[in-house]
């Protein structure tokens, strides 16, 4: 793009005012730029895509980079074994200095979720990060299908009959396994 010299002659804009410009009025291009959380969420899909946790898989829903699907298989030697549970991940717009939101959209008999299929997990309050990846949150996910913690209960009595009657426990979560997971 030119502007008129003093001498009559035509000299350039700096480049920098006419970014994005293609040569008529009605062609500006709105140059979208990613946030600093939207380029966090990106390099950590890259890196689940080539490192994924075991028995775990997330990425975006759509094209919308701060709305995943995860999911988790139930680990084996489990009363989730061999079930396939699907997880809501959202991510704030200030993702990583707030945690993101993960929601279990598959019913799961745990103590550490509720009916609502949200969770009672420390790494999702208080001991969150911003240093923590998404990829951490589904290992601590994944880590309370092995080791539920009864004593930060989302649901206290489900806690209580792991505490107390571990089998029958056991027999609940298997059944509501392969009602809603399989």
């Amino acid at each position: 793009m030119m502007t008129p010299g003093g001498s009559g002659r035509l000299r350039p804009l700096p480049t920098a005012m006419y970014a994005g410009y293609s040569g008529t009025a009605s062609s500006w291009v709105a140059k979208t730029s990613v946030s600093a959380s939207g380029k966090r969420i990106q390099r950590e899909m890259a890196e689940l895509n080539v490192d994924p946790p075991p028995d775990c898989s997330a990425g975006p829903k759509g094209d919308n980079l701060y709305h995943w699907i995860a999911t988790i298989i139930g680990p084996s030697g489990t009363p989730y074994e061999g079930g396939i549970f699907f997880l809501d991940i959202i991510f704030p717009s200030d993702y990583p200095f707030k945690p993101p939101k993960l929601v279990f959209k598959t019913r799961i008999y745990h103590c550490n979720v509720d009916t609502a299929g949200d969770l009672s997990v420390d790494i999702l309050r208080d001991s969150w990060s911003p240093a923590l990846t998404i990829t951490k949150v589904l290992q601590a996910i994944r880590s309370i299908f092995l080791k539920p913690e009864p004593y930060s209960p989302a649901l206290p009595v489900i806690a209580r009959l792991y505490l107390t009657d571990r089998d029958k426990h056991d027999e609940v979560a298997k059944e509501w396994t392969l009602r809603f997971a399989k």
